[in-house]
Order: structure tokens, then sequence, then C-alpha cells
């Protein structure tokens, strides 16, 4: 499949924010988030190169594409996940002065979530982000792991008591 300039610059405008932020949450560190984020959207030129078929959802397909990345990250770094520390590049990334009703992780919470996140099973870590962060519906979700509907809102509330227990038992703050 061919694709214009035009194109490439609307779906990397449309889904770069996103992806980093995604890829920054799971690696903790700015210069190797960049890497895999630029990563991610190579892979999708590469793609569209190689393959005449259309891709059916294109958000579904960069999430999965970073996921992989991320695990082939960790896989040949040998590395574990890195905790935040009081991040305020991350603290700017989830608060959105557009729209202060959006779900956030935010404040003294913030250091515990993150922390906590990284000591989750990788499934529920990604729903938190994706329904909590990048503030992505059910079906969406559904869309980019491709299990259903009902396995996600089960699985998500799995991963908010995994992540309660990580933070020490204390319900985390994933609202305002």
């Amino acid at each position: 499949m061919t694709i214009t300039q035009e194109e490439f610059t609307q779906i990397y405008n449309g889904h770069i924010e996103q992806i980093y932020r995604f890829c920054y949450l799971k690696v903790s560190s700015k210069p190797d988030a960049e890497d895999l984020t630029q990563g991610v959207f190579l892979k999708l030129l590469e793609y569209l190169k190689d393959h005449q078929e259309k891709i059916e959802n294109t958000r579904a397909f960069l999430y999965q594409v970073a996921r992989n990345s991320i695990t082939d990250y960790y896989r040949e770094k040998g590395k574990a996940p890195i905790s935040l520390e009081g991040d305020e590049e991350l603290r700017e990334m989830v608060s959105s002065p557009e729209r202060p009703e959006r779900p956030l992780l935010v404040n003294s919470d913030m250091r515990d979530i993150s922390r906590a996140l990284t000591n989750i099973n990788q499934d529920y870590s990604d729903l938190v982000i994706w329904h909590y962060i990048d503030d992505l519906s059910i079906p969406e979700i559904s869309r980019i792991n491709g299990k259903s509907k009902g396995t996600n809102r089960v699985m998500l509330h799995r991963a908010l008591k995994a992540l309660k227990e990580a933070v020490g038992g204390q319900t985390p703050k994933v609202g305002v």
C-alpha cells in the first residue's frame, strides 16, 4: 500500500503524543521512549511499504507495535522496568488543562502509581494507561488488544485491584 507524505504526517501528528506517553510510562527514560516511538512509526512506514492490505485500525496497530517494541527493549537490554520518581515531565503529560474532567494520575499519588505500574502485570499496566491516561474507551481498547469488551472490563477491574495492592493497599486516585 502506498501512502503519501501528507497521509503519514496526519497519522504521525494524530498519534505521536499518545504513543510517546505510552512508551515513556513503560521505560521511564525520555531518550529510550523517544527512540521507541520513532521505531514504532518507522515500522508503520515499513509495513505500509511492504504490504498491500490496508490497516483496519491505525491506533491499534501503533499500540501493538509499541507493546512489542517495549517487550523487545527489555529483552535485549536485560533491563527491569524503572519506577518514576516524582517526574515533572510525566505530570505534564497526563495533565490536561484543556480537559480538566479527564481522569488523571496526579499530585502526590503520581510517584506511587508510576512505581506500581511498573510492578504489575504488563496487560494490566497497559489497560490503566490506555483507559485512565490516554482516555480510551473499552471498545477502543478491545480493538487494540483484540480482547472482548467484557474481558477488558474484568481485566481493568483486576488491574485497579492490583494497582491498589502495589500502592500499599490504598486506593489510588485515578480520577479528578
